[in-house]
């Protein structure tokens, strides 16, 4: 359900209350829009669902800079606000990697460049041979981790069996160091997939972006955060 708060007030405000990561800043200030829109619009989970078997799973495989997820988390009440204070502390369940043991909300430890794209085609194969039909599985990733090879091979695999509970979302900040001929969507549609190239910062943009995929193909959603 969409709240009634100015979210980029609300995630400036709860950023600030994060300190220690300074170096990680830029990637995890890309993917804020993209991840308040899911959790304020998009994902069918909440502090009460978090183990609910028709949940939709979300993966930060973008997981080296998590100060963007933590602060949507906070605000959606997963976990108290006051833990965003202690960012990498000694007894801090708030690590420089997310934690799912540690952060409720959180499914998958991440921050492995390259991991988080096959992790979530295994969960949406796992999801898939249980004949949960309803739950999707989204994944954020950054365009400079498509440059390990481990993606490559996942967007292979979704596209050629359909695996159509899968959205793959890519945070484009014109850092990956190759690129692709055709820009990064084309990378996924040669495989199968459907693809939508959204402003990374205009919240209505990414939602219609989340919501476009079709039956019988995964979907990827490009979301561009680079100042024009």
């Amino acid at each position: 359900m969409t709240t009634m708060l100015d979210p980029k007030a609300e995630m400036a405000r709860l950023l600030t209350r994060l300190t220690g990561d300074e170096k990680h800043a830029p990637s995890a200030h890309s993917t804020i829009d993209v991840l308040w829109v899911l959790y304020d619009r998009i994902l069918r989970v909440s502090p009460e669902t978090v183990d609910a078997p028709d949940r939709d799973l979300f993966v930060l495989s973008k997981g080296h800079g998590p100060a963007g997820f933590y602060a949507v988390l906070a605000a959606k009440r997963f976990f108290p606000e006051a833990w965003l204070d202690d960012l990498g502390g000694w007894d801090s369940p708030l690590g420089f990697h997310p934690d799912r043991l540690l952060v409720p909300g959180v499914e998958v430890s991440s921050g492995s460049l390259g991991h988080g794209l096959p992790l979530a085609i295994g969960m949406a194969l796992g999801l898939r041979m249980q004949g949960l039909t309803r739950p999707r599985v989204y994944v954020l990733v950054g365009d400079a981790e498509l440059d390990e090879g481990s993606n490559h091979e996942a967007i292979a695999y979704a596209g050629a069996t359909g695996l159509d509970s899968l959205t793959t979302v890519v945070i484009d900040n014109q850092s990956a160091t190759y690129g692709w001929p055709g820009g990064i969507a084309s990378r996924f549609t040669v495989n199968g997939w459907t693809a939508s190239e959204v402003d990374g910062r205009d919240h209505g943009s990414i939602e219609l972006g989340l919501t476009a995929h079709q039956s019988g193909q995964p979907h990827v959603v490009v979301a561009s955060t680079e100042r024009k």
